[in-house]
């Protein structure tokens, strides 16, 4: 019997730095859906991108590796959208990946949301900032979100089961749908 097709799953990391709490929630939502069925991941993390991202004003102006790292997020079996809290959203290199995502490319694709910041104050971004940014692509946004907080971790180590659980359910939630992207 042959091996399953994996799903391809890209994670656009939108923290700022190396070692991240942002980062560390995608990691382990990636790791939880790796329980349930093969998956591929390629992450970016857009601070690494450089001047050829950071200078461009549109797609025509990315460098062909920042072009590349586009379509590898537009043509995602499930995009991972992982972003810190700015002064109440998403932050700037983020929001400017998205800027250069082609405006259809997102149509139906599945995304999961995912935020972390310093308190629970900020939970309501992911309702009030990355919904919004991902119904303007028509991407399909799966219904449960996770944000957590500092209070969550000790440093970027995941310490509350309950966010840990809230993965689950969101990944639990959709499970057949994302089957169904690489059966066919």
């Amino acid at each position: 019997m042959p091996e399953p097709t994996p799903l391809r799953v890209v994670v656009v990391n939108g923290s700022p730095s190396e070692q991240s709490r942002t980062a560390a929630l995608a990691d382990v939502a990636v790791r939880t859906l790796e329980r349930t069925m093969p998956v591929e991941v390629h992450r970016v993390d857009v601070y690494r991108l450089g001047a050829g991202f950071t200078t461009a004003v549109d797609r025509e102006s990315v460098t062909p590796e920042v072009d590349a790292e586009l379509r590898t997020a537009e043509t995602a079996d499930l995009l991972v959208a992982a972003t810190p809290v700015f002064r109440g959203s998403y932050t700037g290199l983020f929001k400017h990946f998205f800027d250069l995502v082609e405006q259809y490319a997102l149509a139906n694709r599945p995304v999961l949301l995912l935020a972390t910041g310093g308190s629970h104050h900020h939970a309501l971004v992911v309702d009030h900032a990355l919904r919004p940014l991902f119904a303007f692509f028509q991407a399909r946004t799966l219904p449960v979100s996770v944000y957590a907080s500092s209070s969550d971790f000790d440093g970027t180590a995941l310490l509350n089961p309950r966010v840990y659980s809230r993965i689950q359910t969101a990944l639990d939630d959709v499970e057949g749908s994302l089957r169904d992207r690489i059966a066919t």
